[in-house]
């Protein structure tokens, strides 16, 4: 089996994430690359897909990228965002990259906390719309941690292995 660990970062919260994810896949040949730096997938078994939810979708980057996957290829998406994990704005993020992948087969997601450039919550707390999600990301700092890097290393062996019995 061939993993393609593949990331669009825009403040190295994904990248980080991107490199947990390809140290737990085990018993596979594998590569890590930047969104940018991807020639082709086609011998790629699966996908490790990332990105930063941003304004709780997906970034246009990496949606480019997501719309380019070949027909049939096995998807496992990640992301890092300010929100709770398993929160709303993440779970939109992540329902969306699943509909464009709508040619591909997504088998399972992964989110995590990164922390969020301090000017992004500056100018949103102060407007009411966004207010409460400018408090919540606050609580980002020091994301993604170790413990996040292991989960993210448990799921990618997690995704291998339903890779392999799909």
């Amino acid at each position: 089996m061939k993993a393609l660990v593949a990331y669009y970062s825009a403040t190295g919260n994904t990248e980080k994430l991107a490199r947990a994810i390809y140290d737990g896949i085990e018993h596979a040949e594998k590569e890590i690359l930047d969104i940018k730096e991807v020639k082709d997938v086609k011998d790629a078994d699966i996908i490790f897909c990332g990105f930063p939810v941003q304004a709780h979708s997906v970034p246009g980057k990496a949606e480019a990228f997501i719309k380019s996957i070949p027909e049939g290829k096995k998807l496992a998406f990640f992301a890092t965002h300010g929100s709770l994990r398993g929160g709303q704005l993440a779970i939109e993020a992540f329902y969306y990259a699943t509909s464009l992948a709508s040619k591909g087969a997504v088998l399972g997601t992964f989110g995590c906390r990164g922390k969020v450039k301090s000017s992004i919550i500056d100018e949103l707390i102060n407007k009411p719309e966004h207010r409460s999600w400018a408090i919540e990301a606050q609580g980002a700092i020091g994301h993604p941690n170790e413990s996040d890097f292991e989960d993210a290393r448990a799921w990618a062996r997690e995704m291998i292995v339903k890779g392999r019995a799909s």
